[in-house]
């Protein structure tokens, strides 16, 4: 994934309301910049970090700048939950996961379940569909660990047992996670800051929910899966 412009640099002073940050741009100015993203991005939002913004000179946009990328830990991290989709639409068609090539149809944003839309649903007349949700994830507590989630996340829970429920009628679904960070190898499932998800997750691989999980190159120019990674226990 390739940003159209080039981003622009500065320094956060405070991220507040979820969606907005303070930032001081490199060049002095301060700015009110959209955080793309709901969860409590921990670790992340350290007064006096080094953060990249897109602009968009859309009229009608009251923050023209969006925050999409963070140093933390000495390395870019991707904050922006709106790319992973499209990251992983990417990786999918490049083959970098081979379980989950060879489909003749990707379909984005279908609905499924109760009251819930799939991020990606893999089509081909000769196999069953594969419903692939895409999660993002930026938290590292330890060196070259990322862990999933940051926080407790019911809706996360809410699209496992759908999962689940989607291979009991038939089909293939897999739980895609998108590390938007490069100083990470593994991946695991943070049950200590939320139990429910853990243990949703387990309830699931049980039921026959496959797992994968793709680490990412980031520069300022653009976001890129490069390679998959296990998911350990």
């Amino acid at each position: 994934m390739i940003f159209t412009a080039p981003l622009v640099t500065g320094r956060l002073v405070q991220r507040y309301k979820r969606f907005l940050a303070d930032v001081i741009l490199d060049d002095g100015s301060p700015i009110v910049s959209s955080v793309p993203n709901t969860g409590s991005m921990l670790g992340l939002t350290d007064p006096g970090i080094r953060v990249w913004l897109s602009l968009s000179d859309g009229a009608k946009r009251k923050y023209p700048h969006t925050l999409q990328m963070v140093e933390a830990q000495g390395t870019m991290v991707g904050i922006n939950t709106g790319l992973p989709n499209r990251i992983a639409e990417e990786a999918i068609v490049s083959g970098l996961l081979p379980p989950l090539s060879g489909y003749a149809e990707l379909k984005r944003e279908q609905k499924y379940g109760v009251n819930s839309r799939i991020d990606i649903l893999l089509h081909a007349p000769d196999r069953p569909s594969a419903y692939v949700e895409v999660k993002n994830v930026h938290f590292s507590r330890q060196s070259g660990l990322a862990e999933f989630p940051d926080s407790p996340t019911a809706r996360g829970t809410k699209h496992l047992d759908e999962l689940g429920n989607m291979v009991e009628s038939g089909h293939r679904s897999v739980m895609l996670y998108v590390i938007q960070r490069a100083d990470c190898d593994c991946l695991k499932i943070c049950g200590d800051l939320d139990p429910a998800y853990a243990a949703a997750f387990e309830r699931a691989t049980r039921r026959g929910v496959e797992a994968y999980a793709v680490k990412c190159h980031i520069t300022p120019n653009g976001i890129a899966a490069v390679s998959t990674m296990p998911i350990i226990d």
